[in-house]
């Protein structure tokens, strides 16, 4: 595995997240009939929330981004994208790990949603991520802490 940090998203990264998000959600969101060029950067713009997201930089360079937002009662797991040319070197399991970790030591419970049919879903499941419900685009998952 590459070498990996996460270091704290600035406004300044907005255009380049929400290019990321275009480029790894294509596929899916073509799969389901759902792809716009427009909409799909145009919701992380909407969303973007610098305070709780992070930059995920390989080897000093730009990877992917990552997002933990407060919520009541939870923390949602957000715009968790990795290049598509980083994916399945154990990157994003690394990420995840460390992130939950921390979620775990303050027993937070964690949601997130992922398209149907996304690979992203294993990876959620492997990190003890379970179906809370799904319709016919979208899966909701939640974890609670592990102690």
């Amino acid at each position: 595995m590459a070498d990996w940090g996460l270091r704290a998203a600035s406004v300044a990264d907005v255009e380049a997240v929400a290019e990321l998000r275009a480029v790894v959600l294509r596929p899916d969101l073509e799969r389901l009939g759902r792809y716009d060029e427009v909409r799909v950067r145009q919701r992380l713009r909407d969303g973007f929330a610098p305070e709780h997201t992070w930059v995920i930089e390989v080897d000093g360079a730009m990877a992917g981004c990552v997002a933990l937002r407060p919520a009541e009662h939870a923390c949602w797991l957000e715009h968790f994208y990795l290049e598509p040319d980083r994916q399945g070197r154990g990157i994003g399991s690394a990420v995840l790990s460390r992130l939950l970790e921390g979620c775990d030591r303050e027993g937070a419970v964690v949601r997130l949603n992922v398209l149907q049919g996304s690979p992203a879903r294993r990876l959620y499941e492997r990190h003890g991520f379970t179906v809370e419900t799904e319709d016919e685009v979208d899966v909701f998952m939640v974890r609670r802490p592990f102690s």
